[in-house]
């Protein structure tokens, strides 16, 4: 597997792994098949880890234990009913959780739209022992979880606005009608998603390429807050090479 020479991270705590779109999913799960059985795994959403979670349910199916894992989701609308397809808590259970066997108590997703909410799940977190594996997406501003442009590296979960590109990408999940898409999130801040122990970042075709390599290689800033990572002392980046070209 051969990364880009441009694409090189500038973080020595950072590797990446190219590889074909279509294996990305079995890459990326034999990193997080090494969370301990009874572990703490933080799931995204979204179409970005969706090969990796099925990559996890043939390993179940082979043997993986995944019953006893607890999951802790990373964002969730503001707005949308548990019960609403469209909501992030029935993708992680629908998607996540009932493939993998994952009882509906060991499951948690950020809700609600207070401080208060946001602090709660702060402290569901630590409850849990922190997260072992974290699990994320890029978006094509930078963005990780819904941290948009401008939320610096001491973020907490919280409420935040959408901002209006990341509506229109998500405008699929709602038929396409960028009216219906929430305008507020509840998500882990940056420093929150930096508290897990080990994270994991899938990414798949150009689209994704600008903000990849600026998270990999330019500075550290708020404008891509993907680029904290850099901070991290255990990131592994999984994509294929259209997302680590270095000319998109």
């Amino acid at each position: 597997m051969i990364v880009p020479p441009a694409l090189v991270p500038v973080s020595p705590t950072t590797r990446v792994i190219s590889c074909a779109a279509d294996e990305i999913g079995e890459v990326a799960a034999a990193i997080v098949a090494t969370v301990p059985s009874d572990g703490v795994l933080g799931v995204a959403t979204g179409s970005s880890p969706l090969a990796l979670y099925a990559a996890l349910i043939r390993r179940r199916a082979e043997g993986l234990r995944t019953e006893g894992l607890r999951l802790l989701a990373l964002d969730e609308y503001v707005g949308l009913a548990a019960s609403d397809p469209r909501s992030y808590a029935a993708y992680v259970r629908s998607v996540i959780a009932e493939p993998l066997g994952i009882p509906a108590h060991n499951v948690r997703v950020p809700s609600g739209s207070t401080a208060a909410d946001g602090a709660a799940y702060e402290r569901a977190i630590a409850e849990a022992g922190g997260v072992d594996v974290q699990i994320v997406g890029i978006g094509r501003n930078g963005h990780i979880g819904f941290n948009e442009p401008g939320s610096d590296a001491e973020t907490r979960t919280r409420v935040v606005e959408l901002d209006e590109s990341t509506r229109r990408a998500n405008a699929e999940h709602f038929g396409g009608d960028l009216s219906l898409v929430p305008t507020h999130a509840m998500t882990q801040g940056v420093a929150t998603i930096l508290s897990a122990r080990r994270i994991v970042l899938v990414a798949a075709g150009s689209t994704k390429a600008a903000a990849l390599r600026a998270a990999l290689t330019g500075p550290v800033t708020a404008d891509n807050p993907a680029s904290f990572l850099q901070r991290h002392p255990d990131v592994t980046v999984v994509a294929d090479p259209d997302a680590l070209r270095e000319d998109r």
